[in-house]
């Protein structure tokens, strides 16, 4: 997976390589790309740790993806302590 550091540069990277998501990676503090079947995360002791991440379709500009992440945000404010 590749990790960036903006909506923005996710949405380039997504669409140039075809890939269907964007994401914000919270745990990371970073911004990324994937496919449907993919999770962010990473292996701990042999164990697979899910990250906590606001995933969304790359075909929605970077100016979407912000007021959508800053929607469910505001309409979910104990989702980041969770």
């Amino acid at each position: 997976m590749i990790m960036v550091e903006s909506w923005l540069e996710a949405v380039e990277i997504a669409r140039k390589e075809g890939k269907e998501l964007v994401y914000h990676d919270f745990d990371k503090k970073t911004y990324g790309i994937c496919m449907k079947n993919e999770r962010p995360g990473h292996f701990s002791s042999g164990c697979y740790i899910e990250h906590l991440c606001i995933c969304m379709s790359a075909s929605l500009s970077p100016e979407e993806l912000e007021q959508k992440e800053l929607a469910f945000l505001t309409e979910n404010p104990d989702w980041l302590s969770s």
